[in-house]
């Protein structure tokens, strides 16, 4: 890794640079008719700031802040006072014109203000582009891009890329996904382990080996054809120390900078329950939140108001131009929350509807809720996050061991229903995301040995509990992946059939293996049933404490209900129905949409062992 002592010198030696008088402009365009008409322009070039910057067209500068770094020039203007599509940033020396970028404010889509969000409408798919489809062969290396793919490489790169998604929506579609969620997908330029891309080069750029932003902004107009959204994966907290900025720091303090670490390097102690801990101690806070992720993911420090207001475009740039869906932000509890709570207001009164979901790995709903939106247990500590919607992490870690302990006083499926039984922490308990597994965990079919009946159980109850429920690509075709012996890469497995060579194509229903059609015809039928009903989306819940390893609950409205059954004991169990009485009453009969069986809701339910029913009562 580079000597980023020399960054934070801001050598100059060490960066070789381009004559030009402006390399960048970022944002590169931007939009009239933007509530906030406030636009701060980063003009990036060679001792730029030695020169002088006029706009044209009677265009005013509002604001022009200079850095340390003479190489950075911050310019503001009003949008709302510039009454020409474009004009000139002209870099003057003295009285010589050495170089001018044309500036471009374009028309917004109609209603873009008012853009519909994923909600708990929705089921959002989780993709990794790399090990999905290989839709383009032509750009999995590139020649401007250091790591090159090879496919034999677990940790490599393996050519997936954003035509490979965009050929298979039909596949997303027809399983029930109506969103989604990709891994990062701007440029990722380290040496090694890049796939992922969680350590961005470029924040205003696709990454060359997933495609170009016009693949991005199609991959999104198709989705919005179908109905369907993308979401994109927002990384606020780190950057990759290969980015052109950590290389040529603005200020000193863009990043946090250790001075007794090597390199400034310092590993986050990962305790971002120090956020809220009125009692914890000064250094245990820093190194959670000013904490690297790793060697090569340099620590953003949102603090800093020229970083918070690049997010805050950057983010604003991406929804407006590739037509997004929603944003997923990754680590978010690792940021300074109050600088947070100004992204994440910022971008929803853009765009009232606009949802943002956030990766709160925390492990008690009174943890977890705290980062919602008005919620009471974070304005207990005199704060409100604004942000819309929060990741169940409670849920994810009990519901593999309810499934697997056997029934006890607090062991087995009590501990699912003791999940919801803190719903009321939550200020909007239906824009929650529910899971069993991402791209960071275990993959659920491995825990349970590829056992069709366990991820029957789970997808059951994710699919039918209150919030947003998340799939992982692969788990409907019943994919393993073995965290702890394999490393993130066994989880990450290539999707069968994302590549000409591969023997299977597993995106043909009618090429998949028996194994793999009880998986995904069970998802199927689950997911596209969920798809039309409100009172899923939308409806109360009833829970009824578990009795012999059996969990019941309903979901009902005025005007429907429906009766979920998760038997999770070896044996099959016999339900007194006089037991549900108060959330039977007027219905005589049901139906199972999983197994198509019509049932009497008068006297006794018999339920198979290790099987789940989702009765339309009627």
């Amino acid at each position: 890794m580079k000597k980023i002592y020399a960054i934070i010198a801001l050598s100059v030696a060490a960066v070789a640079f381009s004559q030009k008088p402006l390399d960048k402009v970022e944002p590169a365009f931007w939009w009239k008719g933007m509530k906030n008409p406030e636009l701060q322009i980063l003009v990036y070039g060679k001792d730029i700031a030695k020169n002088e910057i006029e706009l044209s067209d009677g265009v005013q500068i509002k604001n022009i802040q200079k850095v340390e770094n003479p190489n950075y020039v911050f310019v503001t203007v009003n949008t709302n006072e510039i009454n020409v599509p474009k004009f000139k940033i002209i870099i003057k020396n003295g009285k010589k014109n050495i170089g001018s970028y044309t500036y471009e404010l374009k028309q917004r889509n109609p209603n873009s203000a008012n853009r519909e969000s994923f909600t708990s409408k929705d089921v959002m798919y989780l993709i990794m582009p790399d090990r999905f489809a290989n839709g383009d062969e032509k750009n999995d290396s590139s020649p401007n891009l250091t790591e090159k793919a090879n496919r034999n490489l677990p940790n490599g790169r393996h050519g997936g890329d954003l035509r490979g998604i965009i050929n298979n929506l039909d596949y997303i579609q027809n399983l029930g996904a109506t969103s989604v969620w990709l891994t990062p997908v701007n440029e990722d330029n380290e040496k090694v382990y890049s796939y992922h891309g969680y350590a961005q080069t470029d924040l205003y750029k696709i990454d060359e080996r997933y495609g170009t932003n016009e693949d991005y902004k199609e991959l999104s107009q198709k989705l919005n054809r179908r109905n369907m959204k993308l979401v994109m994966d927002y990384v606020t907290n780190h950057w990759g120390v290969s980015h052109w900025m950590i290389k040529d720091l603005p200020t000193k303090d863009w990043i946090h900078w250790f001075k007794d670490g090597e390199n400034g390097f310092r590993r986050s102690n990962y305790k971002t329950t120090t956020q809220f801990d009125t009692n914890a101690s000064e250094i245990d806070k820093k190194l959670a939140l000013d904490g690297w992720f790793d060697t090569t993911m340099p620590d953003i420090n949102q603090k800093n108001p020229l970083i918070l207001k690049y997010l805050t475009q950057n983010a604003i740039w991406w929804i407006e131009y590739a037509e997004l869906g929603g944003f997923r932000v990754d680590t978010y509890p690792y940021n300074d929350k109050e600088a947070m709570a100004k992204w994440a207001k910022a971008i929803t009164d853009e765009y009232p509807n606009f949802n943002i979901v956030g990766e709160t790995w925390l492990y008690t709903a009174g943890q977890i809720s705290a980062w919602q939106k008005d919620s009471k247990t974070g304005e207990a500590a005199n704060y409100n996050s604004y942000l819309p919607s929060v990741m169940d992490f409670m849920l994810y870690g009990d519901l593999p061991k309810a499934l697997k302990e056997k029934e006890g006083w607090d062991s087995g499926l009590v501990k699912i229903y003791n999940v919801f039984t803190s719903d009321f922490l939550y200020p909007n308990i239906n824009n929650v995301m529910v899971f069993f597994e991402n791209h960071d965990t275990e993959r659920w079919n491995e825990i349970f040995n590829a056992d069709p009946k366990a991820y029957k159980l789970g997808l059951t109850l994710i699919s039918t509990v209150r919030g947003i429920p998340q799939i992982y690509y692969g788990s409907e075709i019943g994919m393993r992946g073995d965290k702890n012996k394999g490393g993130d890469a066994d989880i990450r497995r290539d999707f069968p059939g994302g590549w000409k060579s591969d023997k299977q194509n597993a995106f043909d229903p009618s090429s998949q293996t028996a194994e793999q059609k009880e998986f995904y015809q069970f998802t199927r039928k689950l997911l596209n049933w969920r798809k039309g009903n409100e009172v899923i989306h939308t409806g109360k819940t009833k829970n009824f404490v578990p009795q012999n390893n059996v969990f019941v609950y309903f979901r009902y409205n005025e005007k429907e209900s429906v009766m979920v059954v998760l038997n999770n004991d070896e044996k099959e169990q016999k339900l007194d129905l006089k037991h549900f009485a108060e959330s039977l009453n007027g219905f005589t009969k049901g139906k199972d949409i999983i197994s198509d069986k019509e049932f009497s809701m008068q006297n006794i339910l018999t339920i198979p062992a290790k099987t789940s029913m989702v009765i339309e009562l009627n």
